[in-house]
């Protein structure tokens, strides 16, 4: 447990420093990521919001606690997975991350990932799922579906805020998160014994 929490640390503080695009002049602060060092679900969206960029962590606010909601519908909580974004500074007015600014980014997500060796991604919406699993990814058609990358089984849902847009994609995402559910039972064994409340 110490060893990849204590890497975690050490490449936020390296973070906190980066001024590798422009998103590091307007920034109040460097959303990292947060959750369980040893986590074998790794969530990942696009980009801090207001909230996010105001508290310096991933998922606050309305939209933090319907992902809140959506982990524990599977008997998911926040000590039990790792959350964060693509990029980890706030675009302004919330637009999308900019190429420019995913690829000055995206090292940081490289290094998180090689340090959890998550066994599941998953893409919270459109722009990570098109970044991280293919850039033709049509989030509307392809969502729930999942794909070997790597070592890791990946899919994408929508993302909290589409689904505070838009109710009527709630039922399809439980669905999504249902399979989801049941790809964790398949091959997370450290997952599985927590959700059993089982001490390792």
């Amino acid at each position: 447990m110490g060893e990849n929490r204590e890497r975690l640390e050490a490449l936020r503080e390296r973070c906190l420093q980066c001024r590798e695009c422009a998103l590091g002049q307007t920034r109040k602060n460097v959303v990292f990521g947060v959750g369980n060092p040893e986590a074998e679900i790794l969530f990942v969206g696009e980009g801090p919001g207001a909230n996010e960029d105001e508290q310096g962590e991933p998922f606050v606010g309305k939209a933090g606690k319907l992902l809140d909601d959506m982990l524990a519908i599977i008997g998911l909580d926040r000590t039990m997975v790792y959350i964060t974004n693509i990029v980890k500074c706030r675009p302004p007015q919330n637009r999308d991350p900019l190429n420019v600014e995913q690829d000055a980014c995206i090292g940081y997500l490289r290094q998180q990932t090689q340090i959890l060796q998550p066994k599941i991604l998953v893409c919270l919406g459109r722009i990570a799922a098109m970044r991280l699993m293919n850039p033709k990814f049509r989030i509307t058609k392809e969502h729930g579906q999942f794909y070997d990358l790597g070592t890791m089984r990946a899919m994408a849902l929508y993302h909290p805020s589409a689904l505070l847009r838009d109710p009527s994609k709630r039922p399809e995402s439980f669905d999504d998160l249902k399979s989801l559910q049941a790809e964790i039972n398949r091959i997370c064994d450290h997952t599985r014994a927590e959700l059993r409340g089982i001490k390792l």
